[in-house]
């Protein structure tokens, strides 16, 4: 004879349960609060660093003098086998040298300026792609959380007949949560095409990693770089013979001479310094969202062939606009406003759906005022710590943990909300706490202008 489970048990494991479905949102709520961010990454660069050169454009003599200036840095040190020159563009009008050691802006007559500090942008953009793990494990589980999103914003629609024809009702305001249902459901009509389109091409983007690797193992001896080729492009044959530098500015005259409406957005070295060099340039196509079409370039600067992403097989032209359409970075100002109001709408939805669902819980009996405020510590608690880690990064410098004050603070937000803090008490003093973090990061970024 079986024995009924006591209450106080049955209790316990649906507050896991769940626990176990806020962990889930919680996560929702970070890849989109931190993919709205990063639509300004580029900006933000300029916000984190201002003393750094800047310029519209840069000769293709400054740039060689550029790169031979930082290979002669990395000479006596670990070998480079990539080094890459972000070019000027209009969003990000800087001339940036990255090795395998380090990164270095460059004046506009190619000499080597100070260091790059921007670890914090580099800290959101991490974790909105991996959420700061591993790089495989977490672009899998963001892969999945894309994957989530996409049928939450299309089985929402389905469930709901009557969403379209009731796209601009909202009803009076009450206490038994159906304004905020009206809400929640509006802005999913409303940004419907834009949730569909990042949920897909972030899944896309996220489990096509997984998926590169499943098949390097399988099929090419753990060579990733032989699974990307027929998409991106593949690289010259190795030869590690020493070599003097390549001639960077014969492909960019190239691309100056055979090439003058596009833009060029980096110049990538692949094995520099030896006989099997060779010159990658990616440049923009107007009116395409490909992230741009490659040219390839021997060490002496003759041109070899383009990787066709602008007009290679269709899969091809498809995975090379995956990117620019997930950010959003195409159109200018205007589809980047666009894809914040829309990121900031999605982000919303994740924060209300939660909150319905607690509070449909509670009113079949399931009141858990402790899990109520352990979704206000994420729904305010996370943009604090956001903005706790770039007061970090101004006060202790570019070598700030950030990553680790990001989630010790986050976790210490849903700790104090296990306490006895009465939800409205606790729910005020998280956004005043959001209002007070985000005023110290601006003074601090105001006194180191």
């Amino acid at each position: 004879m079986t024995t009924a489970p006591e209450p106080s048990t049955v209790k316990r494991a649906l507050s896991a349960h769940a626990a176990i479905g806020l962990l889930g949102g919680a996560l929702l709520y970070l890849v989109s609060l931190t993919g709205t961010l990063a639509v300004f990454f580029a900006e933000m660069q300029r916000v984190e660093q201002v003393r750094a050169p800047e310029m519209s454009t840069i000769t293709p003599q400054a740039v060689q003098r550029g790169v031979e200036a930082a290979l002669d840095a990395e000479r006596g040190g670990p070998t480079t086998t990539h080094l890459y020159v972000h070019m000027p563009v209009p969003e990000l009008p800087r001339t940036t040298i990255t090795t395998d050691t380090r990164a270095t802006h460059v004046n506009t007559d190619g000499t080597l300026a100070n260091a790059e500090e921007i670890a914090w942008s580099d800290f959101l953009v991490a974790l909105h792609y991996t959420l700061n793990l591993p790089a495989l494990v977490g672009i899998t589980i963001v892969g999945i959380l894309g994957v989530m999103m996409l049928a939450l914003a299309l089985s929402g629609v389905v469930a709901h007949p009557r969403i379209f024809r009731d796209a601009f009702l909202l009803r009076a305001r009450n206490g038994n949560g159906v304004a905020l249902a009206d809400w929640h459901n509006r802005m999913s009509v409303w940004t419907l095409p834009f949730s569909v389109a990042v949920a897909l091409t972030g899944a896309v983007i996220g489990l096509a990693t997984v998926t590169a690797f499943a098949i390097a193992a399988l099929d090419h001896d753990g060579d990733i770089e032989a699974v990307y080729a027929p998409l991106f492009g593949e690289e010259g044959e190795h030869d590690a013979s020493a070599a003097p530098a390549p001639n960077v500015a014969a492909a960019l005259g190239y691309m100056a001479r055979q090439h003058p409406s596009r833009t060029i957005t980096y110049v990538t070295l692949h094995d520099p310094l030896t006989r099997g060099q060779e010159i990658q340039v990616s440049a923009l196509h107007e009116r395409r969202l490909i992230f741009g079409e490659t040219y390839r370039f021997d060490g002496q600067g003759r041109f070899i062939a383009t990787a066709g992403l602008s007009d290679g097989e269709v899969g091809q032209q498809i995975a090379a606009s995956n990117y620019r359409l997930h950010f959003g970075n195409f159109g200018g100002l205007p589809v980047k406003m666009a894809y914040v109001l829309f990121g900031l709408a999605l982000t919303a939805i994740c924060a209300t759906g939660t909150y319905i669902w607690l509070g449909k819980r509670r009113r079949r009996g399931h009141d858990e005022p402790r899990l109520l405020k352990a979704w206000d510590a994420v729904v305010w608690g996370m943009p604090s710590a956001l903005a706790l880690s770039l007061a970090a990064r101004f006060a202790l410098g570019n070598e700030a943990p950030l990553a680790a004050i990001f989630w010790l603070s986050s976790l210490l937000a849903v700790l104090i909300a296990l306490a006895p803090i009465p939800p409205q008490r606790f729910r005020r003093s998280a956004q005043g706490l959001l209002v007070l973090t985000c005023a110290i990061a601006a003074g601090l970024w105001f006194v180191n202008l």
